[in-house]
This record gives C-alpha cells, structure tokens and sequence, in this order.
C-alpha cells in the first residue's frame, strides 16, 4: 500500500509498505480524508516539538472500518468513522480523571508515532467515533474543531462574554464558532486582512481587527473599556503568546491553545495586577469531539475546505499551503 513519509524537515517521499497488521483490540481502517493542520506544516518546516523524523503525519482523519472484533460501540465492517488520535495510557493521574488529552504518556498520531498518510491504518477501537452521517470532508474537520471545543470548555466560557480570538487559522476559526454557538462575542485578531475578512463573512464575526494597528484602543472601544474576559491565543507565535494579556480585562482568562517550542516570558506586576488566569490547552477529550459532531451543520465546511488533492499530488502542492497568500485555510488530502 502506499504511503507519505515526512523523512525530515522539507522532505515528503511517497513510498510502498505491506498493510499493517490488525492486533487485538484494533480495527483495521481505510483512510479517506487526512485534514493538513499546523501541527503538520510545522512539522515538515522542521520547528514542531515533540516531533522526531522520518514520521508518517495525519491526525485529522475520516476513515472506514475493513476489520473489527466485536466492540463496545457495536462498530462493523463498512462504518465510518472519525479517529481520535489521542493514544493516552489509561493508567497516569490525567487519564484516572479523565484528563486523556493531557495523559502523561500520550501518543499522537502523525506526532510522535506514525499517522493517517496512509491508504490503510490500524488503530485503537476505542479510538473510533461514529460519524453519524456526516460527509468525508466534515469528519475530517472534527478533530481541529474539537481542539477549540475543549479550550472554550477548559475556560468555562460563559454566555455574553466577550471574547478575543488571536489568529484566524483553521484552530482560530473553528474556536470562533464553537464560542459563538456557546453564546459569546468573538473579536477576531489576525496580521491577515482576507483571513480576518473570512471570519466576518463566514463566521459572523462582527469585530476583526489587524494586530498591526492599535488593537487594543479598538478592543477597549467595543468593551466600553473593559476588555475581552477571556483571551485566546491560536496562533502559537512567542510574540502573540506574550502580549495577550494585553488584551485581557482584570480578571480575565488568557488561554494559550497554540505552541510554541521556546520560552516564554510574562511581566510579572503587569499579569499580577489583572489576577490573571493563565491555562493552556492541549488536544481535546472525547466530549468535545461529540460536541463538535452534535453541532458540525452549522459550521460553514464548504468554505472552510479551501483546498484539496488525492494522495499521490500531496508532495508537488504541501509547499504551497504554506503561504498565506494562496487563500489556504484548511487543505485536505483524499485517499479515495
């Protein structure tokens, strides 16, 4: 079967393999869709932690059963279903309280073992999520959108907030949505006009700003000075992740959703006075997936796919989802 291996940074090879072989407790899986996120550019790019090389990437995928054992969920060949790609332990002090998405030990697909560029995969039955009924491309989007699900949950976001959303990629957007299903006001910050442009058309955003001019006088005026009660960072930048505080009124919740590899530093006096809370969150449990499922029609799929190719043009196009400039928010990959 074929394969897309990330041999190093800046280096896709295609390649042959025999078909993984089904242990007890997995199902064997035929890929359809593998969601492009940041985890994976950064990664071909050569500056994603907690990454070594060569890797198989691909954790946003839609998949079909081929071969299952019996299961709790009564899964059979034929279903299709959304991977989570969160192998967690079962057995640390995150997972005993159900903190799977933090478990000491975890393993993430397309990250540090082996993921979903691949025509066939085998993988964990509990893992598996039905899809029920939706279409490839939406399943493929569940898990970056679960990804927001859980860092609005992890702030126990709260109707009528106001809220900042730093950076309008596939993770800002989705996050963007999901809040304002939850009933809050979003403001939108991004260096990128079209993006921030996307977000009010196909978001409803009513506030997006450029970071580049004076948000924080903006931000004021449309909280009547008060600020956003909760921050969101999901850009991962060292800079954005050092200066949402900014944003933030006293008292406020500063989320930290993207990554950054480096340190990072904070004015002690400045996040003191505010009493801020600092969190971060990190990949999502299977509560937020379901949500995600529960509320996926009404999030605009269509134009939040910009982009898609089979497997076998991957390679020639992945240089170009990194530039901004070619309008990419979400590329998917097809392994029909």
């Amino acid at each position: 079967m074929k394969y897309i291996v990330c041999e190093e940074p800046n280096n896709f090879q295609m390649k042959n393999k025999e078909i993984p072989q089904k242990r007890k407790g997995e199902a064997l899986l035929k890929v359809h869709r593998v969601g492009i996120c940041g985890t994976d550019l950064h990664a071909y790019a050569g500056n994603q932690a907690f990454f070594k090389y060569p890797r198989i990437l691909g954790h946003e995928l839609a998949a079909e059963i081929i071969e299952i054992e019996q299961n709790e969920q009564n899964l059979k060949k034929g279903d299709h279903v959304i991977i989570m790609p969160y192998i967690s332990c079962g057995k640390c002090i995150a997972c005993k309280k159900g903190q799977t998405n933090c478990c000491e030990n975890i393993q993430v697909l397309g990250v540090h073992t082996d993921g979903g560029m691949q025509e066939i995969i085998s993988v964990r039955n509990d893992l598996l999520i039905p899809a029920n009924g939706l279409d490839y491309n939406e399943m493929a989007i569940v898990e970056p959108l679960a990804i927001g699900a859980h860092a609005i949950r992890r702030a126990a976001l709260q109707p009528n907030e106001k809220i900042v959303v730093i950076g309008c990629g596939p993770i800002g957007i989705g996050l963007m949505k999901l809040a304002q299903i939850g009933g809050a006001e979003v403001i939108a910050l991004d260096v990128n006009n079209e993006r921030l442009e996307y977000a009010k058309k196909n978001i409803g955003v009513k506030y997006a700003f450029n970071v580049l001019e004076d948000p924080i006088s903006k931000i004021s005026e449309v909280t009547n000075g008060d600020m956003a009660s909760v921050v969101f960072d999901a850009t991962g930048n060292k800079l954005a992740l050092e200066t949402g505080t900014n944003y933030m009124a006293h008292g406020g919740r500063f989320v930290l959703v993207g990554l950054s590899k480096g340190t990072l530093t904070y004015e002690h006096p400045k996040i003191h006075a505010k009493e801020t809370t600092l969190m971060c969150s990190r990949n999502a449990t299977l509560e937020d997936f379901k949500f995600v499922i529960d509320h996926l029609k009404e999030f605009p799929t269509k134009s939040f796919v910009t982009h898609q190719v089979n497997y076998d043009e991957m390679i020639q196009n992945f240089d170009s989802w990194l530039i901004p400039e070619t309008g990419v928010i979400k590329a998917i990959i097809r392994f029909d």
